[in-house]
């Protein structure tokens, strides 16, 4: 295990995000996916704030579905048709569902992978892994 680090603060290289950031950013990040393509439109979602505690995150990450999805479940399917700007892509709404899926698997698989050089075993996300092999 890495000593003398706090698990949320670490980050494998200066340039890469900590845990407790790279886990806010997913949390975070979903929810407003989930927001925008519920209001069909992506306004700029700034600078993020600080992460806040891990009960603090999961909080808002629960919060933001209960609140986003009733919205996405109403879409007609001309609206999820509609071609929607995301920062210069221009496709259909339903797309960025897809979209939203994929960025927090790339990320949740980011977090993963720290696991291991904290002292952690890596879980059984997608199947079978080293330490939890599939059990089918």
């Amino acid at each position: 295990m890495i000593s003398n680090v706090r698990e949320g603060d670490w980050k494998p290289d200066p340039k890469s995000r900590s845990a407790k950031e790279l886990a806010w950013h997913i949390a975070s990040s979903q929810t407003w996916f989930l927001t925008s393509i519920g209001q069909g439109k992506f306004d700029d979602p700034g600078e993020a704030p600080p992460p806040p505690t891990t009960d603090e995150m999961v909080k808002k990450l629960d919060e933001g579905f209960q609140q986003a999805l009733p919205k996405i479940r109403a879409l007609t399917g001309e609206q999820l048709l509609q071609i929607t700007d995301f920062f210069g892509m221009k496709m259909p709404l339903y797309v960025y569902l897809n979209f939203a899926l994929v960025h927090t698997v790339h990320h949740r698989g980011q977090l993963s992978t720290y696991l291991r050089a904290l002292g952690s075993t890596c879980p059984d996300i997608y199947g079978g892994s080293a330490d939890e092999p599939w059990q089918g």
